[in-house]
């Protein structure tokens, strides 16, 4: 490349990643072996064009970064403004230089509370032939928590956005610092009862938090519940569904729906003989069929769907359904036309999104099928407020704990209804580590943050609002994903992606506010790689962070449990870790040998796998929770192995962790792993019901009488006792 050419392009790309950092799109990243590594020029143009941004050309780059200095100057009021409660704020204006401005907030609850303009030195700027002025307003301090309006007039122009104020401090959760609480920790489709349609359910959940708050339980933490498709056959992986919003009617019991109670005799003869067909299937550890489940459900709903509401009964349905407005009719319509028109059909080009001329057509054709999915999620929204109760009554003091996935699939119904706020052209997933050298594609697509905050956070808030009805608390999975997501541009591989940041302030700040409302709890899944200041960060706002037993590593080896965090949800294991009892085993190695997923031979894996293992366990042995091992047989008798894993969660309870999660694979002796992070088919995901150590299907009826599960509560309550 000639001299001046050479010049040229250093100066193109200069200028393109200088535009790159002014959309908060990462220019470089470190890996997971700490070395920092660049992105490519072309991924870089490739996430700018999702983010709505022209950087082909030297010209365009050049063009966009001058776009991207003057577009606050261009708007009088920012999109929305997002604060703490308490602090000192403030929110800077652009208007004609030298015109009046007067600025004002509506809160609310309906008060009224001026802004006041402070000095600003900034200098006036050229912006589209006017010459314009930036203007500094503060806050009133006393601003209640909430969603408030900010208005500002200038020269009989007014304008508004949304002014979200949200706790400094997460309440609900900081008063969980004064002692320690455990709870389960469950896959609730994989938790049946002889009642059960083949698969764990609302009745099941609602019995799960009796027993287990029985047991002194403060909650019950479960799988995401979000809504998959509307008919079989249905996504099985709970963190790949169609909408985050709303609740998937697979979970529902038939028999605890009201109406059920006045079918006709001939209906509960139908309905009697599709549950009996599945209830057998309660017995077999074999995989779970959802798709059978759910096509026998659905038959029986529409029966029960038909039986007539008493007036009271009505009542409460068009409640819900105010409640829950133009969010829920257009969940419906999508469930009505994903009915019928598979994922590639071209007539979904016509009904393109909610507000389109096709798709206010089929509100009206498809009215009957819209109804009936406007009323399934009524009763889902009935039978996990239920559950909720029951939780309390049962003595739990946080109750359901609810699970939040990172994202949903790219066909499903929020990526129809929200199409205006998520990015499009790229999706989400994570650069390789030492897990997965290719890195990983989740194809999720990701929220545009623009657009978001265009929207005022609407979207985002009602997600959360719905899910926080009847929950005790909310767990986020990949909380770090508020603050950065890896973006992969359309067509390429997890390598070639790169990190877009958010206004975690807001996001955090929003998810807070919500869920203080709510009376709930939030615990963040902050697992995997981040940037250390983030951790301070959600400790700062009082979300709770995670921590698994074999994890928590620094320099020195193995945490000593004094080292582990307060604010945090401490457990031995995870969902994509086989059950304590399976990874004692080295299971995990065996599995991932046999799919092709190691990286190295495995007798290396084997040895190395053995030494974390009992790095973890002389440290459990120093505390005096195991005796010496005397020989390798030991640690292969039932009996030791059932030791080892309730010396294992005595161990999580010399932590200082607020919250220790037990999981009830764990407390069963379960061995198989739920998923196998990097596969899809190669292995069963999330289709493994609860069984015991014999490989024989549990019950949740069996549960009171199950001594391995009495005993390991026993072992979590007495070592909270003793450290009192």
């Amino acid at each position: 490349m000639a001299g001046t050419e050479q010049i040229q392009h250093d100066r193109t790309d200069t200028l393109l990643r200088e535009l790159a950092s002014a959309h908060r799109v990462a220019t470089s990243f470190y890996g997971f072996d700490g070395a920092e590594r660049a992105v490519s020029p072309a991924t870089l143009r490739k996430v700018l064009a999702a983010l709505g941004v022209r950087a082909e050309t030297p010209e365009e780059v050049e063009s966009a970064l001058a776009d991207a200095a003057l577009e606050p100057w261009r708007q009088l009021l920012p999109p929305a403004v997002v604060v703490r409660e308490g602090q000192v704020n403030r929110v800077r204006l652009h208007v004609p230089h030298g015109s009046g401005l007067r600025v004002w907030i509506s809160a609310e609850d309906g008060r009224h509370f001026d802004a006041v303009q402070e000095d600003d030195w900034e200098r006036p700027r050229e912006v589209d032939g006017v010459l314009t002025g930036r203007a500094t307003f503060g806050l009133p301090r006393h601003l209640p928590l909430g969603w408030h309006t900010l208005y500002a007039e200038n020269e009989g122009r007014v304008a508004q956005c949304p002014l979200i104020v949200t706790p400094a401090r997460l309440a609900t959760t900081e008063r969980l610092q004064n002692r320690r609480r455990w709870g389960l920790m469950a896959q609730l489709y994989s938790v049946r009862s002889s009642r059960s349609w083949g698969i764990g359910d609302f009745a099941d959940l609602d019995d799960l938090a009796a027993i287990s708050g029985a047991q002194g339980a403060s909650f019950v933490l479960v799988n995401p519940l979000h809504a998959a498709e509307p008919k079989p056959p249905v996504e099985d992986s709970p963190y790949l569904p169609a909408t985050r919003r709303f609740f998937n009617p697979l979970y529902l019991r038939i028999e605890d729906i009201p109406e059920y109670g006045y079918l006709s005799p001939t209906a509960r003869d139908e309905v009697e003989r599709l549950a009996a067909r599945l209830h057998t299937a309660n017995r077999v550890a074999d995989l779970l069929d959802r798709a059978t489940a759910f096509d026998a459900k659905l038959a029986a709903l529409r029966l029960v769907f038909a039986v007539p509401r008493s007036p009271s009964r009505d009542q409460q349905y068009e409640r819900f359904r105010s409640e829950l407005g133009r969010g829920l009719d257009d969940f419906a319509l999508w469930c009505a036309l994903a009915e019928t028109l598979p994922p590639s059909s071209p007539e979904w080009a016509a009904a393109s999104s909610p507000s389109s001329p096709r798709a206010t057509e089929l509100r009206e054709e498809l009215a009957d099928r819209i109804e009936f999915h406007r009323w399934l999620q009524w009763v889902c929204d009935e039978q996990l407020e239920r559950a909720q109760r029951s939780a309390n009554q049962a003595g739990m003091e946080i109750g359901i704990v609810h699970d939040l996935a990172v994202g949903v699939k790219l066909d499903g119904a929020d990526a129809w209804m929200l199409a205006d706020v998520l990015a499009k052209g790229v999706t989400v997933g994570a650069p390789p580590d030492v897990f997965n050298q290719q890195g990983q594609n989740w194809n999720q697509p990701p929220w545009h943050p623009s657009r978001l905050a265009a929207a005022g956070y609407a979207p985002y808030r009602d997600m959360l609002r719905t899910i926080l009805r009847h929950a005790g608390g909310i767990r986020v999975d990949h909380i770090l994903g508020l603050f950065r997501l890896w973006w992969i541009p359309e067509g390429g591989g997890p390598e070639e992606g790169t990190y877009v940041y958010y206004d975690h302030e807001a996001l955090i700040g929003i998810l807070a506010l919500e869920a203080q409302r709510a009376g709930a709890i939030v615990v963040g899944e902050d697992l995997g790689v981040f940037e250390p200041w983030v951790r301070d960060y959600l400790s700062e706002r009082v979300i709770f962070g995670t921590s698994i037993l074999w994890f928590e590593h620094d320099d020195g080896g193995p945490l000593e449990p004094e080292q582990y965090r307060r604010a945090c949800l401490t457990s031995v294991n995870t969902h994509d870790l086989p059950p304590t009892a399976g990874y004692l085993a080295g299971e995990h190695v065996t599995l991932r040998e046999s799919l092709g997923l190691l990286r190295r031979p495995v007798e290396e894996e084997r040895a190395a796998d053995a030494a974390e293992q009992e790095a973890v366990l002389a440290r459990v042995r120093e505390r005096g929770l195991l005796p010496p091992v005397e020989s390798a047989a030991d640690v292969e008798s039932p009996v030791d192995v059932q030791r080892t894993v309730e010396a294992l969660y005595a161990f999580t309870a010399l932590t200082p962790s607020a919250l220790l999660g037990v999981a009830l694979v764990d407390a069963v002796g379960e061995r198989r792993t739920q998923n196998q992070p990097g596969t899809e088919n190669e292995y069963p995901n999330w289709r493994i019901p609860l069984a015991g150590p014999d490989g024989e299907a549990i019950l949740l009826d069996e549960l009171p009488r199950n001594e391995r599960f009495g005993s390991l509560l026993a072992t979590v309550r007495e070592a909270l006792r003793a450290d009192r």
